[in-house]
């Protein structure tokens, strides 16, 4: 995962643009008609997560934690680092150099997973010890995984036939084509030792996606991968030039990466509009490309980090804009992660530390998991409008699904925000229902503030602090003569549902 320096230039943050205005705010008028021509809204933004690395997996509260995160989010699909890390336990030589394959751990991962019905995003890393050109090249994570490219292609081949083997001998090449295998993680930085790192990363991708194809053509195998959304134009190049498979491209990018980093040059371009900024390039880079219909699975973003906004109300109206944002341009956004069983820096010493999951040490929900929760409720049909802050989607059953937004930054000081609603083609007193999350709702940090800020929750704190901050019962009220005023506080996350 992207986090070079994040936090240690975490103070610098402050003086890069952002996008929310901080002073008073006019209201708001917008007109809808719930009868006008809409367009496909598939629920790219839950369809998968993130999450640390694979022995993690096997943990109960990781596996408690993926449970409840699939009752409000239905994500079908999880990824994480390192199922070849040497504590999976699946390459090792014997006393003569042969290879000895172990797919124990592995199937206890994978069969955790599917057992709740979430798939994996194979990512293909990293380097087993003994079949590492360098043993000794290892990252600065807490967990110590080996970087080096391997010191036989020949050996990786055949490890990667017998992996993929194994895995459509045990669950079948029916499943096993649903699966999305990745091929490393960010090798344009420092999670690849190979040097040149391009050209060592091509040669890596080259075999692995061939010998991925030996197995089955039915396997689905893309990259780069890359961090900062790097790579792209010349790894489609290199594929295309080389024949080599590829069914899906991937890459990354964070609200707070540079816009360096993410475009090569020095634009101002407001933090909560970097991720689609770059989606948006990437998507273009393969329209351009020799394969234009290729899928883009951003498998890793998360919203602005500073101050620990990822623990606050911020992330909702952030994910909400960016899922505004994106919407027609990525077939999977990837939320990093999906709770904090994350042991990058080491075991997380206690709750709201300003990690990426949408669930706090101990099984905590954080104002994102309702946040989530909320979202998935929109329809999968959506109905244009000129706001920046409001999604407008139909349902299945004729009526409307609404998510509206007042989204002020970390660090800055916002005011309330009055949206005012006029809505053709649905009764004039239609019933309507809203939920929110925001400092008074969902909002679990002053209930945890109240109990002392415990560093270990106690099982009977967890379920206390959850207790409080569920969302309960809706709110009901009718239409005024087909209109309908909102008001939102700082960061405030509404889902409105107007029956038909």
């Amino acid at each position: 995962m992207h986090r070079l320096l994040r936090h240690a230039v975490s103070a610098l943050l402050l003086a890069w643009p952002l996008s929310s205005t901080v002073h008073a705010q006019a209201p708001e008028s917008v007109s809808i008609d719930a009868q006008t021509s809409t367009t496909p809204f598939p629920h790219f933004w839950e369809q998968m997560f993130g999450s640390g690395r694979a022995i993690l997996s096997l943990r109960e509260n990781y596996r408690e934690d993926l449970r409840a995160v699939k009752q409000v989010a239905d994500f079908r699909y999880v990824r994480f680092h390192a199922i070849l890390h040497d504590e999976v336990g699946v390459y090792n030589e014997d006393e003569h150099g042969n290879p000895v394959y172990n797919f124990s751990y592995v199937d206890e991962i994978y069969d955790g997973l599917l057992k709740n019905r979430v798939r994996p995003v194979v990512e293909i890393s990293f380097m087993p010890k003994k079949l590492a050109f360098n043993p000794d090249d290892l990252h600065a994570f807490w967990y110590k995984q080996n970087v080096s490219q391997p010191k036989s292609l020949e050996r990786w081949d055949d490890l990667m036939t017998h992996f993929a083997q194994h895995l459509v001998d045990r669950y079948g090449i029916d499943e096993v084509a649903t699966w999305y295998f990745e091929v490393w993680n960010e090798p344009n930085i420092d999670f690849w030792g190979g040097v040149p790192r391009q050209k060592t990363y091509f040669e890596l991708y080259d075999h692995t996606a061939r010998d991925l194809k030996q197995v089955s053509p039915r396997l689905r195998v893309g990259g780069p991968a890359t961090a900062a959304a790097a790579w792209i134009p010349d790894f489609l190049a290199h594929t295309a030039a080389n024949h080599v498979p590829v069914d899906f491209i991937s890459t990354h990018g964070y609200a707070d990466d540079t816009v360096e980093d993410l475009f090569g040059t020095h634009e101002d371009i407001p933090m909560d509009d970097r991720v689609c900024r770059a989606v948006a390039k990437v998507r273009g880079q393969i329209d351009a490309s020799a394969t234009p219909h290729l899928p883009l699975l951003w498998t890793e973003w998360n919203v602005i980090g500073m101050d620990n906004a990822r623990d606050t109300t911020y992330v909702g109206p952030a994910l909400a804009d960016t899922v505004r944002e994106c919407d027609g341009n990525v077939t999977a956004l990837s939320f990093w992660t999906f709770d904090d069983v994350f042991e990058e820096g080491g075991p997380i010493a206690k709750p709201f530390t300003g990690q990426f999951g949408l669930i706090a040490k101990g099984g905590i929900n954080k104002p994102s998991y309702y946040a989530y929760g909320l979202l998935h409720q929109l329809g999968d049909q959506r109905i244009a409008n000129a706001s920046k802050n409001l999604i407008v989607t139909r349902t299945s059953n004729g009526g409307l699904a609404i998510a509206a937004w007042n989204l002020v930054d970390p660090e800055q000081h916002g005011s309330s925000q009055t949206i005012d609603l006029t809505l053709r083609g649905v009764p004039a007193n239609a019933k309507v229902t809203i939920q929110r999350v925001d400092d008074d709702h969902g909002n679990v940090l002053p209930k945890y503030a109240a109990m002392g800020s415990p560093v270990d929750p106690t099982p009977e704190q967890v379920v206390q602090l959850n207790k409080e901050t569920a969302l309960g019962t809706p709110a009901q009220t009718r239409l005024q003569s087909g209109k309908l005023t909102l008001e939102l506080s700082p960061n405030a996350l509404l889902l409105i549902k107007v029956q038909p």
